[in-house]
């Protein structure tokens, strides 16, 4: 007891050496009832819209930011989409948060807005539990009263505030931190209209690269320059030029913090869902709720109370300012609840403090040691060992507050770790109590680079420690690097918190592209190693880059956010030709982030390429046939850098087959390699992986061709794997009830051997695709009795030689969702481009008729008025071929508008001749040699006999992309042209990218673009043309500093025209080309201007 009855003592005095001292500051304050206000600090979240690619998903929230209205790129895929979970973890001593789970209240149910009177304010008293701050209400600390006297009344306060209010469009160019590119909408409002200034949240001003416009209520529009964002609170501020505006003055709203009170009529004026001016109302419920949670990885504020009122904002709100009857701002909106009509706002106390510095041209320091506090009741302080002398001081010393702020967590290896413990009750502060957080986080920051004593009770006994006070900006990221297509920064406290992970462990990727994507470093992951080099930060990590070597393969060590304790080590092909290779750093005047470019890896050298053994591995005699094929066996990897001809994805495998090893040639399916812009590289016998090239696209059947030097490899090359002469010849084809083998590959390429039988052969039907891409048509495939799970492989009979390919098709289903389908193609479809190949070294001339070809049985073929004499020849001919049933074909739909054969051959055209032949098998029409073909088709009962032309088909498919502001530009490829009625012109939008102008104003993949400025384009040429010309007359121009808006006319697909207003931003969004080169070692070039 005596031991006890010490310690006692002993915290009894350091919280009494600090209670004449509080008592004194809060009769210094003008309105003492407000000092608890005043002390309530700042709140924050963010939001981040979704884009594509492949990272984990987030978990559902229990509050949502108001932020944004998020509009989406159809065909802008962001290659790895955003996806954490949620877990608390620390923050700054400054910065202190709430953490008590947060009960019911009475606003929080369905009741109306209207203000309350007297007798509701005090019944609301029931509702709230006391553990929290005193909330003064209207009923003992009076509003302000208006000076001039006269009533106060809404019309004429909201008439003046609106002067004030701007929409703000924003576009984030880049993802960033807790930020994914993309567009919103949201709201500010003027503060100071001399300097320009508007105040509006965080997560708006946002902590990456944006491009910000505002739109004053006479529709006048400005340009912002994001000059400042809180580290932790939801709030900052834009610039404007106030000349710019023309037509009107721009009004300042006051901020008025202390005004705030329980059961304050309200009025939030903002940007609601969107909308140009909406005007919600509500009554003030909570001055002290915690500040809200959006999940691990947003971006969420802690250390502060926030407001509540029921008035259920929602997108594009955030920002708006919460005023009262005469005018003033008492808090700034910020959040919302999506399971009740609940906002939330951020209190202004130390908005008001962070803007008279920027007024006068002064940093605003910011100071942390890494831990977060929450404010605790008394009863739970009981429970933690606080004794009852010290609650009596601390009572007497605050006798409006409920509780006191204790330790929730401190961060590994940040100034508090090892000083400061979870449950850590606050006595003192420099000898100074502290039981609310902005009277605090005044404290801190005002020490900032020096040390503080801070005096802690814990379990029985009182403890005091020196801890050193960071920077807060200094662990807050303001650069990042472009790399492969990707975005990576430094770890910011923001996410380390999160995760409760310490800050400086490697750098975050915010996007991982396709470089690091194809070591699976998706988003939410933190590099530490690239090779052998440590990433602590975004400088270490570009000298990680610069040693590599361009072409090869690196390891990578990482782990994911949600599992911090999970490293892994995956192997990252070097790609950096395809992108930009820089660094930005933010200029924290402007808000502009200027680039610097960054040394890339160099190409290999000779030495470096000397030529590496690759044994083949026989497979044991229980999988016989398989060892005839099995040398002949390559892993193919192909990744997509952008997202043209209709990719959704990026990264594909599979396996090929080499079918001519001496020239390096490989086959696989097109579900393997499904465009031509991208790197492959081929992997023999597991062992070495080798730099390929598109050769080929099959641009009607379902597979491609990709070759390798085999010079690469020490000693000779792979096989080429046997086939059957009959089969390769055509001669003979797989039927229903053949006996084979299937010899494929799992996805870890174990073998898989299976003797099954032929089930069917029917033609393979595909659909058409959203967004359009490469389908399977006109050519039959075989299904099997007993299909192995497989990435695919080769039929082959008892003896080992193959009768066909074992192959993945690609498709989707009525709801748009992605499918595959494994099929047996006929060997001899390879014959023609093999053989052709093998003599030339060239792809061969492949031409089509245009048209999608499906079989039609002889009873409907006769009620469309086919003659019983060729329904004869047909059941002869089926029974020639041991074929059941007679099959003719019909025309089921044209596959491209404008050729030909569009104009002679119509839909529901049964064919019955080609060149003086009976029409009997698809192969016959689906690729041919002839520029024109003789056919006889049935029409409308009537026999007509036609000379088609034909129609050449690329067999690349793509030989140019033109990068513009965002937009992917390149010709219409096949599978867009079977999906039009007429094509619009040949400058065809395949993909917008987030965050970019195309995205923002309109532009949508699969779209055409007519005209630029009212000058017709009708093709790349012409659109590269017109953009340069346009460039050029608008440098000519006195004191332009460049184009700034562009009219673009475009035609969708349903042939609608629209002309959308663009607006030109080359610093983010450099325009470039792709075209196709032989050369070079990923068969395509990079021009950087247009």
């Amino acid at each position: 007891m005596e031991n006890r009855n010490q310690q006692t003592g002993q915290a009894s005095d350091a919280l009494g050496q600090s209670s004449s001292a509080a008592r004194h500051g809060n009769q210094h304050d003008a309105t003492p009832a407000h000092s608890h206000q005043d002390a309530v600090g700042n709140g924050s979240s963010v939001h981040q819209p979704m884009r594509s690619e492949k990272d984990a998903a987030v978990k559902a929230k229990p509050a949502i930011r108001n932020r944004r209205f998020t509009i989406a790129a159809s065909g802008g895929y962001e290659l790895d989409k955003v996806e954490t979970s949620c877990s608390n973890a620390s923050s700054s001593l400054g910065d202190v948060v709430v953490g008590r789970r947060r009960s019911l209240t009475y606003t929080e149910a369905n009741t109306m807005t209207r203000r309350r009177s007297l007798a509701y304010a005090d019944l609301m008293a029931v509702f709230y539990p006391p553990n929290t701050l005193s909330q003064p209400t209207i009923t003992d600390a009076p509003f302000e009263e208006d000076v001039s006297g006269d009533i106060a009344s809404w019309e004429p306060t909201l008439e003046r505030a609106i002067r004030s209010i701007v929409s703000i469009k924003a576009q984030c160019v880049r993802s960033f931190d807790t930020e994914s590119s993309g567009t919103y909408t949201a709201t500010g409002f003027v503060v100071d209209a001399k300097a320009g200034l508007i105040l509006s949240n965080r997560h708006v001003v946002n902590p990456g690269p944006i491009v910000a416009q505002a739109v004053f209520v006479n529709y006048e529009e400005v340009e912002l320059e994001p000059i400042y964002r809180d580290p932790i609170h939801d709030f900052g501020f834009f610039r404007f030029d106030p000349k710019q505006l023309q037509f009107m003055a721009a009004e300042e709203i006051r901020l008025a913090p202390h005004k705030a009170k329980v059961g304050m009529e309200i009025r939030v004026v903002g940007n609601d869902a969107g909308e140009k001016l909406s005007i919600l109302a509500g009554t003030l419920a909570r001055l002290d709720r915690t500040a809200p949670e959006y999940g691990a990885g947003e971006y969420n504020d802690f250390n502060t109370f926030y407001m509540q009122a029921a008035s259920g904002t929602s997108g594009g709100s955030s920002g708006s300012p919460v005023l009262d009857i005469y005018g003033d701002a008492v808090a700034l909106n910020a959040g919302g609840s999506s399971k009740a009509a609940s906002s939330f706002y951020l209190p202004l106390t130390r908005v008001v403090h962070a803007l008279e510095l920027i007024k006068r041209d002064k940093p605003v320091p910011r100071g942390t040691v890494q831990a977060e506090l929450e404010h605790v009741p008394y009863d739970e302080l009981r429970r933690l060992g606080l004794p009852v002398e010290l609650e009596t001081r601390a009572r007497e010393a605050f006798p409006h507050a409920q509780g006191m702020l204790a330790v929730k967590t401190a961060l590994p290896e940040g100034p508090a770790d090892g000083k400061l413990r979870a449950g850590d009750i606050l006595l003192a502060v420099d000898g100074h109590a502290h039981v609310d957080f902005a009277a605090l986080e005044a404290a801190v920051d005002a020490r900032v680079g020096r040390t503080m004593r801070v005096r802690v009770w814990r379990g029985a006994a009182a403890h005091e420690t020196e801890l050193l006070v960071q920077d807060l900006h200094s662990i807050t990221p303001s650069s990042f690097v472009e790399f492969g297509g990707g975005v990576v920064n430094n770890l910011s406290y923001q996410v380390a918190r999160s995760y409760g992970i310490s800050v400086g462990g490697g750098v975050y990727v915010a996007s991982s592209g396709h470089v690091l994507g194809s070591a699976s470093a998706w988003r939410g992951s933190v590099v530490m190693r690239v090779g052998n080099v440590a990433t602590p930060d975004v400088e270490a990590f570009a000298r990680a880059i610069a040693a590599l070597r361009e072409g090869s393969r690196a390891p990578v060590r990482f782990f994911a956010l949600e599992r911090p304790h999970k490293q892994r080590v995956a192997i990252m092909s070097v790609a950096t030709h395809w992108h930009a290779l820089r660094m930005a750093q933010r200029d924290e005047k402007t808000g502009l982030w200027t680039y610097k470019d960054l040394p890339r890896p160099q190409p290999m050298e000779d030495k470096e390429l000397q030529p590496l053994a690759a044994p083949a591995h026989a497979l044991p005699a229980s999988l016989e046939p398989a060892n005839r094929v099995w040398g002949s066996f390559v892993d193919v990897e192909f990744t997509a850098p952008f997202l043209v001809d209709g990719m959704r994805s990026t990264r594909f495998r599979g396996p090929g087959l080499v079918v001519d090893g001496t020239r390096g040639l490989v086959v696989c399916d097109r579900d393997t390699v499904p465009i031509a812009v991208g790197d492959v590289s081929v992997t023999v016998a597991s062992s070495v992986v080798l730099p390929a090239q598109v050769v080929l696209l099959h641009p009607t059947h379902n597979f491609a061709v990709v070759r390798f030097d085999p010079a690469r490899l020490d000693g000779a090359p792979p096989p080429d794997f046997p086939v059957d002469e009959d089969h390769y010849a055509g001669v003979k084809q797989l039927e229903q009830g053949d006996n084979v083998y299937v010899v494929a590959v799992t996805g870890d390429q174990t073998p898989v051997v299976r003797r099954t039988r032929v089930a069917a052969r029917t033609m393979v039907a595909t659909a058409e695709c959203a967004p359009p891409r490469f389908r399977c048509v006109n050519v039959e495939g075989v299904r099997l009795d007993d299909q192995p799970v497989c990435l695919g492989g080769v039929l082959c009979t008892d003896s080992g030689l193959a009768v066909g390919l074992w192959v993945s098709v690609s498709s989707q289903d009525s709801s748009g969702k992605d499918t595959t389908n494994m099929l047996g193609l006929d060997i001899a479809l390879l014959r023609p481009v093999v053989d052709a190949l093998r003599a030339t070294g060239r792809a061969p001339p492949l031409r089509s008729l245009d048209v999608d070809l499906w079989p039609m049985r002889a009873a409907a073929a006769r009620a469309m008025g086919l003659s019983a004499e060729r329904i004869a020849q047909a059941e002869a001919e089926a029974s020639a071929s041991f074929k059941r049933t007679p099959q003719l074909l019909y025309v089921a739909g044209l596959l491209a508008p404008n050729t030909p054969a569009a104009g002679l051959l119509h839909a529901g055209d049964v064919l019955l001749e080609y060149d003086g032949r009976p029409v009997d098998n698809v192969s016959q029409l689906a690729v041919v040699s002839a520029q024109s073909v003789d056919l006889v088709v049935l029409r409308d009962s009537r026999e007509i006999t036609l000379r088609v032309p034909t129609t050449e088909l690329d067999a690349m498919e793509t030989r140019r992309v033109v990068h513009w502001c965002g937009a992917l530009v390149q010709k219409p490829y096949r599978a867009v042209l079977e999906q039009v009625r007429r094509l619009p012109s040949s400058v065809y939008i395949s993909c917008t990218l987030y965050g970019s102008p195309a995205n923002c104003y309109g532009l949508r993949p699969g779209m055409w673009i007519v005209e630029v400025e009212g000058r017709p384009v009708s093709t790349l040429d012409q659109f590269v043309a017109t953009l340069q010309e346009l460039r050029l007359n608008c440098c000519k121009l006195p004191n332009s500093t460049g184009l700034r808006y562009v009219r673009v006319t475009v035609v969708n697909k349903s042939l609608v025209t629209r002309v959308l207003s663009l607006r030109v931003d080359n610093h983010y969004w450099p325009p470039w080309q792709l075209e196709l080169d032989a050369d070079s070692p990923s068969g395509w070039k990079t021009i950087p201007q247009l």
